[in-house]
């Protein structure tokens, strides 16, 4: 049962986020550490540090679900400490759950002094590219893809660097510096995933951009802190590539603006439903969700997942749609309700 990412369920997949007129509903669930180690039983510690648990954690999972697109496929990631890190940001390690970080940039002032990060050298970043390096060529001869790189969005970022509380404060104090901190994420992020990019090779042509601190704007401050940022991500990657945009956090003041950065799909909060977030978007965007990841998808039953998935298939018919929880897979997702949630997605 050798599952995904396969280049035909890519192909699938890619159809659906391009809204293409043959496209179906295809199911697809963000999977990454919150959920990997505990599931397949090793240690937090073990997953980012010994690169042979790190692969056959990933193969155990893509052989043993079918039907359903694990996204982004093969992600090299250290909770959401790889782009801080390159920052300086102290790094604390657990070895049953996901690392936390210690803000890095006390003194909004030292912003016009910060060095331009290099991927290969700074931080997890250049660990993480050392591991696609190790093993893209053993993934790729086992007949799988990766075709997304990822990466945390620049309001998320700079709310590592600062502390959130401390960056959300300094969008009215000082916003300027504010400003001059986003543009120094921002090319960051594109450096970072051009960085993977091309350690990756040929197979990469999608994007997916996770940032759940834009959740907090009002429509406002979405439009000067996050808008020209996201779109200056997007602009710098192929027109045809899949660009996907994480956040399941508050979209909903503004989600009308997201499809003009770029963006094919979102993957949002099931607190906002389907069909209203359809129309917020216009019909523009490719809808990525949105069963419940926590109250149905962990704590749920299989026959739950059937019925909230059967809902949010009913309301849209499938088009314009990847099914799915609304954010990444909780830990603790049981394998049934997994295969539930492929279930309800079959025509």
């Amino acid at each position: 049962m050798d599952v995904t990412m396969r280049p035909d369920q890519w192909q699938s997949f890619k159809k659906a986020a391009k809204r293409a007129s043959d496209a179906t509903a295809p199911v697809a669930l963000i999977v990454d550490s919150p959920w990997i180690p505990g599931y397949v039983g090793v240690s937090h510690l073990a997953y980012y540090l010994d690169p042979e648990v790190w692969f056959q954690a990933n193969l155990k999972i893509v052989r043993e679900f079918q039907d359903i697109i694990l996204f982004p496929s093969w992600w090299v990631e250290y909770g959401m400490a790889t782009e801080p890190s390159a920052y300086g940001c102290r790094t604390h390690f657990w070895a049953d759950r996901t690392p936390d970080l210690s803000p890095c940039l006390p003194n909004l002032d030292d912003v016009s002094s910060l060095p331009r990060i290099d991927p290969a050298a700074d931080g997890l970043m250049a660990f993480a590219l050392q591991r696609y390096r190790m093993h893209t060529p053993r993934i790729l001869d086992a007949g799988y893809t990766i075709p997304v790189v990822a990466s945390r969005g620049p309001l998320c970022l700079a709310g590592f660097v600062r502390g959130v509380s401390q960056f959300l404060l300094d969008m009215v104090d000082n916003p300027e510096q504010t400003h001059q901190l986003l543009r120094h994420a921002t090319r960051t992020i594109i450096d970072w995933l051009k960085a993977q990019a091309e350690t990756i090779g040929g197979t990469v042509e999608g994007i997916l951009l996770l940032d759940d601190i834009v959740g907090f704007l009002s429509a406002r401050t979405y439009k000067e802190f996050a808008h020209p940022y996201l779109k200056q991500i997007c602009d710098a990657f192929p027109a045809d590539w899949v660009k996907v945009y994480h956040n399941d956090g508050n979209v909903r003041p503004f989600l009308s603006e997201l499809p003009a950065c770029g963006f094919d799909v979102l993957n949002w909060s099931h607190k906002l439903d389907v069909l209203e977030a359809r129309a917020k978007s216009n019909g523009r965007l490719c809808l990525m969700g949105n069963v419940s990841p926590l109250e149905v998808g962990v704590r749920g039953t299989p026959e739950t997942v059937t019925q909230h998935a059967g809902d949010i298939m009913a309301k849209t018919q499938g088009i314009g749609l990847i099914l799915s929880v609304g954010g990444g897979v909780s830990p603790g997702m049981p394998k049934e309700n997994m295969i539930a949630l492929a279930g309800a997605g079959r025509p």
